[in-house]
């Protein structure tokens, strides 16, 4: 591979790598060309961008990010590494572990998610569970709802106990 297409890779990785903060690298060797196009698919369904990068280029773009937490995902860039970017940091994660049980592939080999790296197969339990920032507002905001609602509530049912009552009732 030329020099200038080497570059031109490594741009294209650090580019998607800033637009898209949530990664996922994982292992898909040895999946054949049927169940390749299946986990491909399904990628796309969840919007989420599958890529194979050499380990070189990938190492190379990763650098760029200038975040010491990146640092831990090095070691894990040995053999077949494919890319997964999303904006749902949960996505990848389910997709890895329903395919990763009917193929035996793809296998997590790490995760950067909201600044925080994930290194081995045995966090894709807790990656599956992980809310994104609008969920997580989400389930605040509903946290905070629910005490006004039951102090409407109770104001709507008082009321209507002091009600009196007329004889149209």
């Amino acid at each position: 591979m030329r020099k200038e297409l080497k570059a031109q890779i490594i741009e294209k990785v650090a580019a998607q790598l800033a637009e898209n903060p949530n990664f996922y690298l994982a292992d898909i060797a040895g999946l054949n060309a049927e169940n390749t196009s299946a986990l491909r698919r399904a990628c796309f369904e969840k919007d989420i961008k599958l890529e194979v990068v050499k380990n070189t280029l990938l190492h190379k773009a990763l650098m760029t990010l200038d975040n010491k937490e990146v640092e831990a995902l090095y070691p894990t860039l040995e053999g077949n590494t494919a890319i997964m970017f999303t904006n749902v940091p949960s996505a990848p994660a389910k997709v890895i572990k329903e395919y990763g049980t009917k193929f035996g592939k793809p296998q997590l080999k790490s995760a950067f998610l909201q600044d925080c790296a994930y290194v081995g197969e045995d966090q894709l339990g807790i990656l599956v569970n992980v809310k994104s920032h609008d969920e997580l507002i989400g389930d605040i905001i509903g946290l905070l709802q629910s005490p006004i609602r039951r102090i409407l509530s109770a104001l709507e049912d008082s009321k209507k106990e002091a009600e009196p009552i007329t004889a149209e009732q």
